[in-house]
């Protein structure tokens, strides 16, 4: 294991002492959130990020030397491994190397190479590769081997087939030739050129009109650009060409190959030689090339889509609010759901004040009741199909009727998605589809986070070619995602849906499910000890999970903490010896906390916990929840552009991110179509990835910079607008120094606020 750690240790930033001990804490059943939460003294403080990125290197380097041994060990069973074989294949730093130097000894059935061998030409074949003899000579030899046994698989019929046996042998040889692979794999990767070409079924002003006849250096074309033309060529809409250097690649194969002082049968060799390089080798290293530049675009679009997930989630809820939620529509009628500050569903119904009813006066007279009565204080209006027209109807209703009420716009995006979910059915049993979606558009304020989490995280488009990708990686690495935000807010174990808790470390949907069956049945927790009686929650998924769970008003002060049970009893106490409070008197927050480095660690003596541990229970001591959602500001704005005929060259907007990718961001500035922003509109100065600089849910100043009126698409730059939208901080911050949790109060100037939750 002593190496193992030796060679994670050379392809991390870790030394061997925490590699040791986050492979031990990995081996005991620990999850990643656990240990970068409560094991931060063993880990160096590495974050959630950081250990899986650990955690994947020492999978990989797991596999690689488990396969090592394994290759050798089949090469020893034949009686072929030589010294130098053993080096390199120990010395190999990629699976793919490995496959590459076991390739020669695998065995192969029903090749041209094996018919030939089976014939008894493999001799033949050896005297070929020597190239001394002259090509007269080598045929006279070749005549040695023809021969009739009766079989067609050992008969040699003549000495053009003897020949053509050998040539197939050393084809193949060439082929499986590791170190000319590795030579040719590494040449074409940074030289070999691909293009494209239009198919007969080609849409010219289609989404790839750029892709028609695309040229360039297999390096050179940007992960996004690689997608779209896989996308393109799977769909036919162009053929592509991959144009390796073979002038180069010939050279490669002859330094193999072709022995010095070779007599005329070199011409014979030269066939085989470039047989196995076009018939074998060269498609084989094209569809590896290809596919590792698919795998590399493939985890840079998923790490875009895996950021831009945790900024969704990330969203800041607006709570303590009545809300009711508005889902547009046309002739079925806009759809309303109101829900009380809880989330508890309360009340429906449809208006119909768009087109084709236009029924304006009897929708006002409802809406207006239904404020009243239920004292809403916002309206979360879908931006979905006649959210314009619904947007309109809203603000002159409160006008109007000078309605101390706010209104936002919400993407109702995926809200399908959930209504008809197993989850929505069981949620809401007897609502029509219709009603789900409109209590989705409104809990999507009041709590993004466990809202989205009702939702496979796939069916969540905030990325770039989604179904081109590496679908099982994306999954995985999504539920990553998902599974650390969710454990960095921490959940309230008595309000919290099984499809949030599952996302808990530890818990399974299984077990989730059962917590919130046991809740049904014996009411609110009232103490996370008490969690433990849940069946199917085992003492390890317990010690993973309870830390992240909180308990509002519980027996237990701390339990509404995100401090672990395991240092409870030293933390009261610390808060009775220090800070002079018994636990029977324990409020929290407790009011402001002084300290330094030097009290840190001398409480950390005193009462056994971990320096970093320590530093983390005073400030939760300090702000009970700590959910880092709450130091960023959403933001709030009027939305007056509402049709792309309103908009004009140089017109200053505020928008929403939507969407980040390798390319550039999508903007919502109130349109039907979200502007783009593309990354060389970013900054006055060069921006390679746009996530650097912008950030789902962040609010910037835009400028319109073009307009594609019969498309109704926008182009939009951030030069020379704030330092928030030219590649400065990406989110604005308030001050943490307050610990009370924070309401977040609307403009008093407008009537309107517009939400950053933002969807694609």
């Amino acid at each position: 294991m002593l190496d193992l750690k030796q060679l994670v240790a050379n392809k991390t930033w870790m030394d061997l002492k925490v590699i040791a001990n986050i492979i031990t804490l990995l081996d005991e059943g620990n999850t990643i959130p656990f240990i970068a939460r409560y094991r931060k003294e063993l880990t160096q403080g590495a974050t959630d990020e950081q250990l899986r990125d650990f955690h994947e290197v020492y999978t990989y380097t797991k596999t690689l030397e488990a396969r090592k041994e394994d290759v050798i060990r089949l090469i020893e069973e034949k009686g072929l491994m030589t010294d130098e074989l053993r080096k390199q294949i120990l010395e190999a730093e990629t699976l793919a190397r490995v496959e590459d130097l076991y390739r020669p000894f695998k065995e192969k059935k029903n090749t041209r190479a094996t018919i030939a061998k089976a014939k008894g030409l493999e001799p033949l074949a050896q005297v070929l590769k020597q190239a001394q003899m002259s090509k007269e000579a080598f045929e006279a030899e070749a005549e040695k081997y023809v021969k009739d046994t009766g079989d067609a698989k050992t008969s040699v019929k003549s000495v053009q087939e003897a020949i053509a046996g050998a040539q197939d042998i050393v084809a193949e040889e060439v082929s499986d030739h590791a170190n000319l692979r590795e030579d040719i794999k590494k040449h074409e990767e940074n030289n070999a050129i691909l293009e494209t070409k239009p198919t007969k079924t080609f849409e010219e002003n289609g989404v790839y009109k750029i892709y028609k006849e695309y040229k360039k250096s297999l390096k050179e074309i940007p992960s996004y650009a690689y997608l779209a033309i896989f996308r393109a060529e799977k769909e036919k809409q162009i053929s592509v060409n991959f144009q390796m250097a073979r002038g180069r690649i010939v050279d490669f194969s002859w330094k193999y190959f072709i022995p010095k002082n070779t007599g005329t049968v070199r011409e014979y060799l030269e066939v085989a030689i470039e047989d196995g390089l076009k018939r074998l080798l060269l498609p084989s290293l094209e569809r590896e090339i290809r596919s590792d530049k698919k795998r590399r675009a493939d985890e840079a679009a998923i790490k875009v889509f895996g950021e831009n997930m945790k900024n969704l989630l990330l969203t800041p809820p607006i709570q303590w609010l009545t809300v009711l939620g508005f889902d547009p529509a046309f002739r079925t009628g806009c759809k309303l759901a109101i829900v009380d500050p809880t989330g508890k569903f309360l009340y429906n119904t449809v208006i119909y004040p768009t087109p084709p009813q236009n029924d304006f006066l009897m929708a006002e007279a409802t809406l207006v009741e239904l404020i009243k009565k239920y004292h809403v204080d916002l309206i979360s209006c879908g931006n979905g199909t006649a959210s314009r027209e619904s947007e309109q109807f809203i603000a002159k209703v409160i006008k109007n009727n000078k309605l101390n009420v706010k209104y936002l716009i919400t993407s109702e995006a995926w809200a399908s998605v959930y209504s008809a979910s197993k989850l929505a059915q069981e949620e809401y049993p007897h609502l029509d589809v219709t009603v789900r979606g409109a209590i989705s558009i409104a809990h999507r304020v009041q709590d993004p986070l466990a809202e989205l989490t009702k939702i496979d995280p796939k069916a969540i488009w905030v990325g770039q070619y989604q179904h081109d990708v590496d679908q099982k990686l994306l999954q995985e690495k999504l539920d990553e995602k998902v599974e650390d935000t969710v454990n960095a807010v921490g959940v309230d174990v008595n309000t919290a849906s099984y499809t949030l808790l599952q996302y808990i470390a530890g818990l399974s949907e299984k077990i989730a499910k059962s917590i919130v069956q046991y809740r049904d049945e014996h009411g609110a927790f009232e103490s996370k000890l008490q969690v433990k009686k849940v069946k199917g929650l085992g003492p390890k998924a317990y010690e993973q999970a309870i830390g992240f769970l909180r308990i509002k008003k519980g027996k237990e002060p701390l339990d509404e903490t995100g401090i672990h049970p395991e240092i409870h009893k030293q933390v009261y106490l610390f808060i009775e010896e220090v800070l002079g409070i018994k636990k029977k008197n324990l409020k929290l927050p407790i009011e402001k906390i002084s300290y330094n480095d030097t009290l840190l660690r001398e409480w950390s003596e005193t009462y056994g916990i971990g320096f970093e541990t320590m530093e983390d229970v005073v400030k939760e001591l300090q702000r009970p929840w700590l959910d880092p959602r709450e130091e960023i500001v959403p933001p709030s704005f009027k939305s007056d552009v509402l049709d792309v005929k309103d908009l004009k060259i140089g017109m200053e907007l505020d928008g929403v991110v939507r969407n980040v990718t390798d390319f550039g961001a999508f903007v919502d500035i109130g349109l039907h179509n979200d502007g783009l922003v593309h990354k060389s509109q970013m900054a006055n100065y060069y921006v390679s990835n746009p996530i650097e600089v912008v950030s789902v849910g962040q609010q910037l100043k835009v400028r319109v910079l073009d307009i594609d009126f019969e498309r109704e698409k926008v182009s939009l730059t951030m030069k020379d607008a704030d330092a928030t939208s030219s590649g400065m901080p990406r989110r604005t911050r308030e001050s943490s120094s307050h610990s009370e949790p924070r309401r977040r109060d609307f403009d008093e100037n407008s009537s309107t606020i517009r939400s950053n939750i933002t969807f694609s």
